[in-house]
């Protein structure tokens, strides 16, 4: 029965979307589920307001559905954010400190960048402003100087 207004119950989360906050949980060594889904949650979002077109559907389609539909509910931001501003951005939209934020957008990241594979990743990284590689569990290479 599909889900309705009249449903008492709802929708069970996906075994993708299971293992997924538990691979988050795992990383993050989150002491709930709830945890790791709320760092989710905001990462997810985020990470949503950087990417547009291509590079975000490509992304989606490697994530659990539940996942997927976070990233692509966002409306892609005008101005992309370095990794750092990214964190500081997500910091101050919950309230977290700096070094927290930084945790869990590492922990969720880290996931999302072994989901994604190292084609599409390097792709995402090309695309997004400087800083995001660490988030994503990569080394920062700087470009060589002209």
């Amino acid at each position: 029965m599909p889900y309705g207004p009249h449903q008492t119950t709802f929708p069970t989360p996906s075994p993708g979307w299971t293992q997924f906050l538990e691979a988050v949980r795992y990383r993050g060594v989150y002491p709930t589920r709830a945890r790791a889904e709320e760092a989710v949650r905001l990462v997810l979002a985020g990470l949503g307001r950087q990417l547009d077109g291509d590079h975000r559907a490509a992304l989606a389609a490697r994530l659990p559905a539940e996942a997927a539909r976070l990233l692509t509910r966002e409306t892609p931001d005008t101005t992309a954010l370095t990794g750092q501003e990214l964190v500081a951005d997500l910091a101050a939209r919950t309230g977290a400190s700096l070094a927290t934020t930084r945790w869990d957008t590492g922990s969720v990241l880290t996931v999302v960048a072994e989901l994604a594979g190292p084609v599409l990743l390097e792709r995402l990284l090309d695309r997004l402003p400087p800083g995001h590689a660490l988030l994503f569990g990569r080394a920062e290479l700087s470009q060589p100087a002209a």
